[in-house]
């Protein structure tokens, strides 16, 4: 019996590997985008879980480098609180179940990820000026939002442990911290635009009226 597939592949072929297919199935995403109904805000919120899940999956060779903080900022500067927040548990349950594991930090990574959602919607109209997408504005929200996430679901530690251990564990973080504030800003120079563009073409007006009354409350 042939055991062709029996293949060793260093830490950064597996990497080059991986963002090879990522890419591949951001272009397959773009092209079934095309084919959903204008403002088939559903269909694109899954299209949406199928990347951020594989790409959290694809890119988890580099610690806290993934997709999805800029996925569920983006989808509340344009589809509103609700629907982030339903990207973000949908990400989060579904990459732990199958690859990353589940436990009771996924409820803390839900939340921390729904909480960026929300910060998007408060924020669209800061971070979308006559209709065009501010990559600088966003560039530092993803940043400090990715600092933030990993803070938050580091509280998930206090289900073990005391209080005690949790400024240790944080500081401990620091460079992981970095990684996924550094990663988003990659990943807002490298996909926020073309994102921003189908979002906005499937970007309904009582999506448009959810992202207002969020601002306005």
């Amino acid at each position: 019996m042939y055991d062709f597939h029996n293949v060793y592949l260093t830490p950064i072929q597996t990497l080059a590997l991986n963002v090879i297919v990522l890419s591949i199935i951001v272009l397959s995403l773009i092209r079934s985008e095309r084919s959903l109904r204008d403002q088939s805000q559903w269909g694109m919120l899954i299209l949406l879980a199928i990347f951020g899940v594989s790409g959290r999956i694809l890119m988890e060779p580099i610690p806290n480098v993934q997709p999805v903080t800029v996925l569920v900022l983006l989808t509340g500067v344009y589809f509103g609180a609700s629907r982030a927040l339903a990207l973000a548990a949908i990400v989060a349950l579904a990459s732990n179940v199958i690859f990353m594991g589940h436990g009771p930090w996924t409820i803390f990574q839900a939340i921390g990820w729904g909480a960026v959602g929300i910060s998007g919607s408060l924020l669209s109209d800061k971070l979308v000026v006559n209709e065009k997408l501010r990559l600088n504005r966003l560039a530092f929200i993803a940043a400090a939002s990715g600092i933030a996430f990993n803070w938050f679901v580091s509280l998930s530690i206090l289900l073990d442990t005391g209080f005690s251990m949790l400024v240790p564990y944080l500081l401990n973080g620091l460079v992981f911290d970095l990684y996924h504030a550094f990663g988003n800003i990659l990943f807002v120079a490298w996909m926020a635009t073309p994102l921003g563009e189908i979002m906005s073409r499937h970007r309904s007006s009582q999506s448009i009226e959810a992202v207002r009354d969020g601002v306005a409350n």
